[in-house]
C-alpha cells in the first residue's frame, strides 16, 4: 500500500510540474540582465518597455516562491525544472488587475530608467560562423565572380565554418560604445542571429537541435579587417586580431525564449544600418548552413552549456564588401551609431568611438594599419 501510495503521489507531482511548465503566460516575455541600484539583476521585460526585477517580485508575487536566479546563465539552467513556471506566476499577476499600467508594483521598472546590460555576464563560448550567407560570399567581386563563386559554395557545401570570439571585455550591452582601436582603421559591421544554448550538447543531430536552445538574441560581429603587419610566423588570415578586440561583440538588448519566438529558419529577418542608412538585410533563406547544422557542428567539436552562443553569420552588405568596389571604402568612424535589428527579438543601438592613443611600448603590440597598408 505504502508503495502504491508513493506511485501515486509521485505521478501528481509530475503531472502538476508538467502542467505547471505548459502554463501559458498572460503575454509573452523576454530575459535580460540590467543595472538596477548599481547591481547586475536579472529581469523579465514585458512589452519591450518594463523591466522586471525578477528576484524582488518573487518575493513578492503569491505563488510557489523559488531560489531567484543569481545571473542568467543559472536561469539559463534552471528554466525547463519549475523557474519557467514561477515566471508564469510573475507574469500572469502583473498583467491582471491594470497592475502593468496604473498600479506599477516597485519592481516594475520602466526601461528607459535602467541600464541595459549584456543579457549573459559572460558566456563561456561564442561561435561564430564565417561566410554563412550566399550573399556573402566574395561580396567584393564583380557581379560574374559573385555568381560564379556562389555558384560553387552550393554545389560544395561542405561543413561550417567556425571561430571563437572572446567572453568578458569583448561582449557588450545596448547602449555601450563600440571602440575602435587605436591605428585600426578598417573596423566592419556584421548583423548576427545568437542562438543561446539551453541545454548541454554534444554531438547533437541537427534534426534534434532546437531542443537545445533556450533562445534568441542581437549579436554584433564587429570586425577588423586590417590583418597583421608582414613578417615573423603568418599562416594566413589572423582571427584573433580580426575578431578579438575589446567590444568587438555586442549582444542583446535580451534574450527572447524559443516559445515565443518561433522558427528562425521560418521567421528570421535581420537587419543593420550605420548612421541611419540601411545597409544590411538578410533572411533564413540565405544561409548556407542552417542554425542546427551550426550547432551539429560546433556540438562535434566542443561540448556546448547552458549559456553559450552560436551566431549564424552575417549577410552581404558589410564594409569589406564594399571596401574593394567601385564605390571606395565605407569602414566605421567615430561618432557614427550601429543598429542592429532582428524582427521579434529587438535592436541593438551601438555607439562607436576612437580608442585611446597608447604610450609605451617595445614595438611587440599590434601597430597602425596605415604602417603596412596603404590602400
Amino acid at each position: 500500500m505504502r508503495f502504491l501510495a508513493a506511485v501515486i503521489v509521485g505521478a501528481s507531482l509530475l503531472a502538476t510540474t508538467s502542467f505547471a511548465q505548459s502554463a501559458k503566460p498572460a503575454e509573452p516575455f523576454k530575459v535580460g540582465t540590467f543595472d538596477i541600484r548599481k547591481t547586475p539583476t536579472v529581469c523579465l521585460v514585458l512589452r519591450d518597455s518594463l523591466v522586471v526585477d525578477i528576484a524582488a517580485a518573487n518575493a513578492a508575487v503569491p505563488g510557489t516562491k523559488l531560489t531567484a536566479p543569481r545571473d542568467m546563465i543559472d536561469l539559463i539552467e534552471r528554466y525547463d525544472s519549475g523557474l519557467r513556471s514561477r515566471l508564469v506566476e510573475i507574469v500572469n499577476y502583473l498583467a491582471s488587475n491594470n497592475r502593468l499600467v496604473t498600479s506599477k508594483p516597485e519592481y516594475v521598472h520602466d526601461l528607459k530608467s535602467v541600464r541595459t546590460l549584456a543579457p549573459i555576464l559572460y558566456p563561456s563560448k561564442i561561435l561564430n560562423a564565417a561566410v554563412n550567407f550566399y550573399s556573402h560570399v566574395n561580396e567584393a567581386g564583380t557581379p560574374e565572380e559573385q555568381a560564379a563563386a556562389r555558384k560553387r559554395r552550393r554545389e560544395q557545401r561542405g561543413v561550417p565554418y567556425l571561430f571563437l570570439k572572446p567572453g568578458r571585455g569583448a561582449v557588450v550591452g545596448n547602449g555601450d560604445n563600440v571602440i575602435i582601436p587605436y591605428g585600426r582603421d578598417r573596423i566592419d559591421w556584421e548583423v548576427e542571429l545568437g542562438a543561446v544554448i539551453g541545454r548541454t550538447a554534444k554531438y547533437v543531430d541537427a534534426n534534434n537541435a532546437q531542443d537545445y536552445v533556450f533562445g534568441y538574441t542581437v549579436t554584433i560581429d564587429v570586425s577588423d579587417r586590417g590583418g597583421r603587419p608582414p613578417g615573423g610566423y603568418s599562416s594566413g588570415s589572423d582571427w584573433f586580431v580580426g575578431k578579438g578586440h575589446d567590444t568587438f561583440a555586442p549582444m542583446g538588448p535580451w534574450i527572447v525564449p524559443k516559445e515565443f519566438y518561433g522558427d528562425p529558419m521560418k521567421n528570421l529577418r535581420q537587419t543593420l544600418s550605420v548612421g541611419g542608412t540601411q545597409l544590411q538585410e538578410a533572411r533564413a533563406g540565405d544561409m548556407i548552413h542552417s542554425l542546427w547544422e551550426l550547432i551539429e557542428y560546433g556540438s562535434s567539436i566542443v561540448t556546448l552549456y547552458p549559456g553559450d552562443v552560436i551566431n549564424n553569420g552575417t549577410s552581404g552588405g558589410t564594409a569589406a564588401g564594399s571596401a574593394q568596389s567601385r564605390t571606395g571604402s565605407r569602414f566605421l568612424k567615430p561618432g557614427e551609431t550601429i543598429e542592429a535589428s532582428i524582427d521579434g527579438i529587438g535592436t541593438l543601438r551601438m555607439p562607436v568611438i576612437a580608442g585611446e592613443v597608447p604610450k609605451g611600448g617595445t614595438g611587440a603590440r599590434l601597430p597602425p594599419v596605415s604602417t603596412y597598408r596603404k590602400q
